[in-house]
Formats: C-alpha cells, sequence, structure tokens
C-alpha cells in the first residue's frame, strides 16, 4: 500500500502533471457538454457557407468560451487530406489544429483585452489586418474578456468590424455581456453557453474518475457538481482536490459524500431541508441547534444561506407545479420536498425566500457570519409563527369592509356585536393555534367570512390595494342606477372600459361568494360617479371657503400668503378650531 501511494504521489508531483481543467479541455465540439445548440447553428452556417465574419461568445465563468474560441478557431481554417472547407467535425485533427491549440498559430492570434484595454492594442490588430494570412484560410483574431477594452478601443475597432476584410474573423468572449457596446454586439453572431445542469456534469466527472482511476462516489461527484454552480472549469478544479483527498483512501473505500461535503464546507442537504422546515414552523430552540450543529461540523455560514435558497425555491417549484415538478434529488428527498410543500402556503413560500435573499448579502458581509445567519433564522422562525400573508390579506379587507359600514349598518351586520368584537373574533377564529396541520394555515372554503357590501362607496373601501385599476375604474366610470345587495346597475361615463361590467361582476362574486347581476345600461342616466361627486364637493367646499366672513378677514390680513384653508381639530383649551359646517360657525367666526 505504500509503494502505491509513493508512486502516486510521484505522479502527482511530477513536473509533466497538468490538472484536470486542461488535460480534459474539449478538443473536438463533440466533446463539449451541454451546447449542442451552438454546435448545430454552426454546422448549418458551414454547410450553407453562411459563415459570420465575427462571433460573440458569452457565459459564466469556466463554462468553454476560450475553448469554444480556439475550436472555433480551427473550424474556420480547417484542412485535411479529405476536407478543404471550414468544418465543425474536427477529427482526425486538421493541418492547423496542432498550433492552433498551442496558440502557436501566426494567422490566429489571441489578446487577453484584461490587461491589453487600451486603443494602441486594438491599432495594432486593425494594422494587421488588411494583409493576407500566412498560411491558413483565414485571420482569426481572439479577444478575450473583450468587455475590459476602453470605450476609444470600440470606436477603433468599430470601423473594422462594419467592413472587414474577406479573409478576417473576429472571436470575442466575455462575461459581461451588458458591457459591450449595442453598435459592437449587433455587428457579431451571438452565441450565449449554457450553464451545465448537474446531470450532465455529474456524468462527465464520473468519465474522467474512470480514467484517472479515482474511487469517488455518485453522491460525492452530485455534490461537486451542484457546488460548480454550472462551471466546467471549476468541477473539475474540486475533482482535482478530492483526488488528492483519495490519494489517502484505502482501496476498498470511496470518497463519500460526506468526504466531499467537509472538504467544501458544505451543509449536508438531508440537513438543510430540515433546518428549513424547523424555522418555517417557528421552532426557534431546535433552528439554532441545527445551525451551530452544522457549523461545528464545518458548514460555512453563507453556504448555509445559499442552500437554504435553493431549498425554498425547491418546494416553491413543488408547491406550483405539483406531481409534475421534477427535482435533482433522491427519491426520498423529492418526497420531502413535496411534505415540506404541502404544509406552506405560496404566499408563505414566497415571503421566506425574500427574507433569506435579504439575509444572504446581510451574512456575506457581516463581521460575524455566524451570527447573521442566526439572526436569519430567528426572523424565520418568527415569520412561521404568523398567519399566511393569504390569510393576513383576507383578515384586513374583511375589516376594512366592516369598518366601512355606516354605524346602523354595522349593528345590523353584526347583531350585538361591535365592529371591533366582529373584527376580535375573525381573529381568534383564524388564529394558528386554530388550525391544522401547524404550517397550514388557509382557513376552509365554508369558513371564509363573507363581506357585506351595501352601497358603491362601500365597494370601493373594501377593496385592496392589488385591485387598483378595477377600483379606479369603478370610481371614474360607475354612475349608479341601482345598488342593493347582489345587484348593481349602472350606466356607463364617457370612456368606460368595454369590459368593465365582466370586471366588476367576477369582483363581486369572489368578494361575496354570492351570484351578482351587474348589467350597464346605455340608454338610462344614472347618479354621478364616485369621482364626479368628489369633484363637485370640492367645489361646492371652495365656493363656500372664498365666501366665509373668517376666510375674507384671513385673506386681508394676510394677503397673498394664505395657500389654502383645512378643517382643524381642538388639540386644547388655549386652541380655537376653524368649523365650517354650518351657520352657528359663521356667527362665531364674526365675534372671534
Amino acid at each position: 500500500m505504500h509503494d502505491k501511494t509513493d508512486s502516486s504521489t510521484k505522479t502527482a508531483t511530477g513536473k509533466n502533471y497538468q490538472v484536470l481543467a486542461r488535460k480534459y479541455r474539449p478538443q473536438v465540439f463533440e466533446d463539449m457538454i451541454g451546447q449542442e445548440a451552438l454546435v448545430k447553428t454552426l454546422t448549418n452556417a458551414f454547410e450553407t457557407g453562411r459563415v459570420a465574419h465575427a462571433f460573440m461568445l458569452t457565459g459564466v465563468r469556466g463554462v468553454g468560451k476560450t475553448t469554444t474560441a480556439r475550436l472555433l478557431a480551427r473550424a474556420l481554417n480547417y484542412e485535411s487530406d479529405d476536407h478543404s472547407g471550414p468544418s465543425v467535425v474536427l477529427n482526425p485533427p486538421g493541418t492547423h489544429c496542432d498550433a492552433i491549440n498551442k496558440t502557436a498559430h501566426m494567422d490566429v492570434m489571441e489578446m487577453d483585452a484584461a490587461s491589453r484595454t487600451g486603443v494602441g492594442d486594438i491599432r495594432e490588430i486593425l494594422d494587421s489586418v488588411r494583409y493576407a494570412p500566412v498560411s491558413a484560410r483565414y485571420k482569426v483574431y481572439i479577444i478575450d474578456e473583450v468587455h475590459m477594452l476602453s470605450a476609444a478601443a470600440f470606436n477603433a475597432l468599430l470601423k473594422t468590424l462594419e467592413e472587414p476584410p474577406d479573409h478576417a474573423k473576429f472571436i470575442f468572449a466575455t462575461t459581461e455581456i451588458r458591457k459591450i457596446p449595442i453598435t459592437v454586439l449587433s455587428r457579431c453572431q451571438r452565441f450565449d453557453l449554457r450553464r451545465i445542469e448537474v446531470g450532465p456534469l455529474t456524468a462527465h466527472l464520473k468519465n474522467i474518475c474512470k480514467k484517472e482511476g479515482a474511487n469517488i462516489s455518485q453522491a460525492g461527484l452530485t455534490l461537486i457538481a451542484r457546488a460548480a454552480e454550472g462551471s466546467v472549469r471549476d468541477a473539475l478544479s474540486f475533482l482535482d482536490q478530492a483526488i488528492v483527498h483519495a490519494l489517502n483512501t484505502d482501496d476498498d473505500n470511496e470518497v463519500s459524500a460526506e468526504d466531499v461535503r467537509s472538504m467544501l464546507g458544505l451543509a449536508d442537504r438531508s440537513r438543510v431541508l430540515d433546518l428549513f422546515s424547523m424555522a418555517a414552523k417557528g421552532d426557534t430552540k431546535a433552528a439554532l441547534s441545527e445551525v451551530r450543529a452544522q457549523y461545528a461540523d464545518g458548514a460555512d455560514p453563507v453556504i448555509i444561506i445559499r442552500d437554504l435558497l435553493d431549498i425554498c425555491h425547491e418546494v416553491s417549484r413543488a408547491k406550483a407545479l405539483g406531481k409534475d415538478c421534477n427535482f435533482d434529488a433522491t427519491p426520498d428527498m423529492a418526497a420531502r420536498i413535496f411534505e415540506t410543500a404541502e404544509l406552506l402556503t405560496m404566499g408563505q413560500i414566497t415571503r421566506n425566500w425574500e427574507m433569506l435573499l435579504k439575509s444572504y448579502a446581510d451574512v456575506r458581509t457581516a463581521p460575524d457570519p455566524l451570527a447573521a445567519c442566526e439572526m436569519a433564522l430567528l426572523r424565520l422562525c418568527v415569520a412561521g409563527e404568523l398567519p399566511p400573508p393569504e390569510l393576513a390579506a383576507q383578515i384586513l379587507e374583511n375589516l376594512k369592509a366592516v369598518n366601512a359600514l355606516p354605524a346602523s349598518k354595522q349593528e345590523a351586520s353584526s347583531g350585538t356585536h361591535s365592529p371591533s368584537a366582529q373584527s376580535s373574533q375573525l381573529l381568534a377564529n383564524t388564529s394558528p393555534q386554530n388550525t391544522a396541520p401547524a404550517l397550514s394555515l388557509t382557513p376552509a372554503p365554508q369558513a371564509r367570512p363573507k363581506l357585506q357590501i351595501e352601497s358603491l362607496e362601500n365597494l370601493v373601501a373594501g377593496m385592496l390595494k392589488t385591485e387598483t385599476q378595477l377600483k379606479y375604474d369603478i370610481r371614474k366610470f360607475v354612475r349608479p342606477i341601482t345598488f342593493e345587495p347582489g345587484r348593481l346597475i349602472f350606466s356607463p361615463a364617457p370612456d368606460t372600459p368595454a369590459n368593465l361590467e365582466m370586471r366588476v361582476r367576477t369582483y363581486l362574486t369572489r368578494a361575496t361568494n354570492r351570484p351578482w347581476e351587474v348589467r350597464q345600461e346605455d340608454n338610462e342616466q344614472g347618479e354621478p360617479s364616485l369621482i364626479e361627486l368628489a369633484q363637485c364637493r370640492k367645489e361646492q367646499r371652495k365656493k363656500y371657503e372664498e365666501n366665509h366672513p373668517v376666510v375674507l378677514q384671513a385673506k386681508q390680513l394676510f394677503p397673498g400668503v394664505i395657500v389654502e384653508f383645512r378643517d382643524c381639530i381642538p388639540i386644547s383649551d388655549n386652541v380655537i378650531a376653524a368649523d365650517f359646517s354650518g351657520a352657528d360657525s359663521h356667527e362665531q367666526g364674526e365675534d372671534q
């Protein structure tokens, strides 16, 4: 065993050792994973002769932009004994392939714009563009991190991109596509390299493990693929680290998921789901104990919050899609996610997401990440003890409807109980203690309170903020002819939306749990709309104020200073209220 370990160590530390990211860099388009759309487009372009003069490759780090650029340079200049034109089939290697792979070909120039950003660097390229290639079919210019070029450099490049010589091709690569001027981007054929999904990336890592003789469990490879976040280069770097870890593992053992988790500082996914469920239930003690335990086992607080975000997202998908939702998880893990989704409302899930998203930024910048992580979980636990947002909105809607009724109507609708007593009873009936199961706080359909709408003003006052447009349309265009429970007949004001009748009927039926007759009468004149009434009252009030003795006297005392007059409420014996409500106030104002 010792001899084998020594041999492995020598191989790993030899001067010719290459990291996996370089050793397994794709040599042909068929080796690329997850980029089928790009390969198909290039194949069709080469077959039809519609080859662009400039290409823009964009994507996150490690998805293969530079590798694709070199493959594309080989494809444009591919020549072999059997083929003499551009081709995406690069096997067997062509005449120029080896030199291009080694970045030693005279007609294929690579430039890193991160270190050469000035207009002078671009002019060197532009000066050489006019000369024909030495040996290849095309002169190919590969500019990596092209978004780092200065504005002057982009301007210098623009004219050549607009009218390039036939023998020149440009290939740009960037991670920041939004920083590319639109004038440059519009002259390029754009390819968005996709993040690699966990499944294909795991299979790729498994194939490399076979070639390297590494014994890493399937669960461990999945963890590496997930931690790489779609980057093949990151995944291979993690795999390199895991293989080194495997050198100290006996032949009969494998690098387990727990080993990989410890190596990368990850938390157990099942334990993260446990933590999410504890916080969602409001179990503060259990949640804080679990996060401390995960931290003691080597989990990074930032990664814990990120994993909680992933779990929250999967729970939301399970809630929205039901059994049609597919997870990148084991069957028992998927079953647990569905169970959690059934215990939460969509409002609770989205509320948790917003809180976790804010907490993620807080934990990353906090001086004590663990403390920030624990405070984030405390907020989740507090939210877990609250009613779901859907239920809270319904409670507020009902309270508004009750409070909007006149006193006589309130007594008639609530019997001998006051509105506050009715509201308290409603809150008591919908409290978490009276709801089962513990996390399912949605009231049963038969227990849903019915809104009592007795007038148009009452209808508008009880509408939610989410109904802003309908509320405005009712106030502006509905001129009521008849309004009684279950029946609304109105004449339309000018420019009334064609679908207003249907929208009002739908809302009233849903809000009151009863059918409504809503009809628009074009040939009958109704009362003024609510906005028209408000405008009329405003004009009457203005006219009344302008002729009030107190107002006239005030304008004489403070000419050009007074902007408006408002009713005020007396707050002490030293403050006298101005009451504009009747004749008595006229006399009182004159006496004062």
